[in-house]
């Protein structure tokens, strides 16, 4: 047998990093092999942590004074000789799955805080939904400012409050790895939420920030505006749920006129009403790097509506666009239609549940027969009448085979039923 460079088998074994049957016949082909497998094996044991047999390996490996800390726990440890392998070390990637049915709590936290300042091979980590409370989230924060190797963090839903947001900002203005950072759903409200925005002045790696569902008034969506004029890194940044009501969504609209990184924004349910997505609509004709946009359930009304379809007359860069929930009805509903047959480059369309009535419905049949980028269109719940369907489903008829219709032009809801009813 021809020996290939170490470099050649991780390239063709990492390939098959999916494939644990094949993976764990190659394993007993030589001692070479084995080296190289194990590691990508062990990388990221997802759903695998709940076995037990998973758990009495990590038990083997700790070392006597890492034993005794299990002392007070009453837990019997195996008696099994220790493994081979440092298996613990291979492990880049940690998720839910390891306190699945359990609550680590601010103590939890902390532990996991001090193994952080420690490992120097673990990328991902998910510690969601774990009571850790400001304690839990100043103590990992702590962590990061020591840590280099963590380059996603996912802490949603752990009532974190101010004190954690704080902390989290201290540590965002040190920290140099962390790339993607969720803190949905943490109480964080507008002290927190400013301090966050300050830090992203500041911060230079960070390309994904969620911080969707934390009480966040208008005053915060502000700060966030003016860290995006200075901010060089962040591409996705999700808002959602928060009250930043149409002051907070037109100064992220102005700062959207001169920020040239940023390719994602969710401003659902922010209560941005009509001026708030008139401003917004006006920011699309400037930008040029946004390609998904989510503005669902903000009331945006009928002149809203009006303004984004102007808007994507002009727009050459958004693929996905969500305006589901906005009272358009079918003045809007024709806006889009129109707009449909000149833009070339929106991919994703969700205008449900907005009263376009079959006026509306009509026009994007219309539309639809000269638009031909359009991928998936969700039309559902907008009280259409079965005449709808039918005009609709002859255009595919005529224009597209059943496949495209179901696969790649998508019409979504009650609409569909309508034209597969007729095809």
């Amino acid at each position: 047998m021809i020996a290939l460079p170490i470099e050649c088998y991780s390239a063709i074994f990492n390939n098959l990093q999916n494939n644990f049957k094949d993976l764990f016949s190659c394993i007993l082909v030589n001692r070479q092999w084995c080296r190289i497998i194990i590691p990508i094996l062990w990388r990221d044991p997802k759903k695998y942590f709940k076995n037990v047999k998973l758990i009495e390996m990590f038990l083997l490996t700790l070392n006597a004074k890492e034993q005794a800390l299990l002392i007070p726990f009453k837990i019997t440890l195996p008696s099994q000789q220790k493994p081979l392998f440092e298996y613990t070390s291979y492990i880049t990637s940690v998720n839910n799955y390891l306190y699945h049915g359990i609550s680590i709590g601010p103590e939890g936290g902390k532990a996991f805080a001090d193994a952080l300042c420690i490992n120097i091979t673990l990328k991902n980590l998910n510690l969601c939904r774990n009571n850790l409370d400001s304690e839990g989230g100043k103590a990992l924060a702590d962590a990061l400012c020591k840590n280099v190797t963590l380059t996603s963090l996912d802490i949603c839903a752990n009532n974190l409050g101010s004190e954690g947001g704080r902390a989290l900002a201290d540590a965002l203005c040190k920290n140099t790895a962390l790339m993607s950072l969720n803190l949905k759903n943490n109480n964080l409200r507008s002290e927190g939420g400013k301090t966050l925005a300050d830090a992203l002045c500041m911060n230079a790696t960070l390309t994904s920030l969620n911080l969707a569902h934390n009480k966040l008034g208008p005053e915060v969506g502000k700060a966030l505006a003016d860290a995006l004029y200075k901010n060089t890194a962040l591409t996705s940044l999700n808002l959602q749920g928060n009250n930043l009501g149409s002051e907070g969504g037109k100064a992220l609209a102005y700062a959207l006129c001169n920020n040239i990184i940023l390719t994602s924004l969710d401003l659902a349910s922010i209560n941005l009403r009509s001026e708030g997505g008139i401003t917004l609509a006006d920011a699309l004709c400037k930008n040029n790097t946004l390609t998904s946009l989510y503005i669902c359930n903000n009331n945006i009304g009928l002149e809203g509506g009006k303004a984004f379809a102007d808007a994507l007359r002009i727009n050459t860069t958004l693929k996905n666009l969500n305006l589901s929930y906005n009272a358009l009805k079918s003045e809007g509903g024709k806006a889009f239609a129109d707009a449909l047959r000149i833009n070339t480059t929106l991919k994703n369309l969700d205008i449900s549940y907005n009263a376009l009535k079959s006026e509306g419905g009509k026009a994007f049949a219309d539309a639809l027969c000269i638009n031909t980028t359009l991928k998936n269109l969700d039309l559902s719940y907008n009280a259409f009448k079965s005449e709808v369907g039918k005009a609709s489903s002859q255009i595919f008829i005529t224009h597209y085979d059943y496949r495209t219709l179901c696969a790649g032009r998508m019409i979504c809801g009650k609409y569909a039923c309508f034209i597969e009813k007729h095809l």
